[in-house]
């Protein structure tokens, strides 16, 4: 790894620590990627340390599948109006978006639409690149959703419901805590789950999300991986989502930014009011249903769950949907958009 992916860690690392010692929810991704966005907006040479992220990536899915208990699966049979309700969501999620995209950013119908889309950033940047699209502009407009969503998020769950991080997003898990069963059946999830899933959407955290949570459920093992570990991993994330800003201009990054913050804003305004349907219909609470249809990343919004204390099984299940079905669907749905 060169001096480049080693400076923007150094600083997503010192952003993170601070971003701790402020009690920023989820500080370590939150304080990187904010710093790091910055620090790439300024020209300062960070580069995106894509080699750790087939480590890291599985060490995330480690950690989520610790919190997943046999309790929590017994709920999964009240999941099924929430996926009911994740489709129109997605219809008016991308409806708001494009329309932002077309008539406020004057973008051309190929680039505003795959810019509108709630999900699954590489796909659509690359499907969007094939069909004629404007790449930088698709992969700032994505960036910009997971960035906004993300604080947002926090903000809505911090100022508007008062629900921070305390309770099972903090607690601290020293090294020796593990015994050598412990390393090796959490470094085995880590391994076989990633290579078994590598064909799934978010294979390198699901396939080891779902190993971990069966030996948790079973009680093979009862504590999740080291802190320090998942503090270092989720600065890997925040510093990547931060570099993605890279080598853009600020004309070009503060017209895209405003742009797709005010789409993502627009996402998230749908996402509040089709969560507030959940808890009568569902059963399940309202801080639930805003993690699992916010429009950011599966491993981010995962992460939120998981430090926020909610119920992360619930949150993943419903972000893989998402990205199955944002995936599935864009491209034939483009085509008939076009043919008309």
């Amino acid at each position: 790894m060169g001096w480049g992916p080693a400076l923007a860690l150094g600083i997503g690392g010192v952003a993170g620590w601070g971003a701790a010692l402020g009690a920023v929810p989820l500080p370590w991704m939150i304080g990187s990627m904010v710093v790091v966005t910055l620090a790439a907006l300024l020209r300062v040479p960070v580069v995106a340390p894509m080699a750790l992220r087939p480590i890291v990536m599985p060490a995330i899915g480690v950690m989520l599948g610790s919190s997943i208990t046999p309790e929590l699966l017994a709920g999964a049979a009240r999941w099924w109006g929430t996926l009911v309700v994740l489709v129109p969501l997605l219809l008016v999620q991308g409806a708001l978006s494009h329309l932002v995209f077309r008539r406020l950013g004057r973008a051309d119908p190929v680039t505003a639409y795959f810019c509108a889309m709630p999900g699954g950033l590489t796909d659509m940047v690359l499907l969007g690149t094939a069909m004629g699209g404007q790449e930088r502009r698709i992969a700032l407009a994505h960036a910009s959703r997971i960035l906004v969503v993300i604080v947002s998020v926090v903000l809505i769950f911090g100022w508007g419901l008062g629900v921070t991080t305390q309770g099972s997003g903090t607690r601290w898990t020293a090294l020796d805590a593990l015994s050598l069963w412990d390393w090796v059946a959490l470094a085995a999830c880590g391994v076989a789950g990633s290579l078994l899933a590598q064909r799934l959407p978010a294979g390198p955290v699901l396939g080891p999300m779902i190993l971990s949570g069966l030996i948790h459920a079973l009680g093979w093992v009862t504590v999740p991986p080291p802190t320090v570990i998942v503090n270092s991993a989720q600065v890997v994330i925040g510093t990547i989502v931060g570099c993605r800003f890279l080598g853009a201009g600020w004309a070009a990054v503060g017209r895209d930014l405003w742009i797709g913050g005010l789409a993502a804003l627009a996402m998230l305004a749908a996402t509040l009011a089709f969560a507030a349907t959940i808890p009568p219909l569902t059963g399940v609470p309202l801080t639930q249903a805003i993690l699992a249809f916010a429009p950011g990343g599966l491993t981010e919004m995962s992460l939120l769950s998981f430090a926020m204390g909610q119920d992360v099984a619930y949150v993943t299940v419903t972000h893989i949907t998402r990205i199955v079905l944002v995936i599935a669907c864009a491209g034939p749905i483009y085509g008939w958009l076009a043919r008309r």
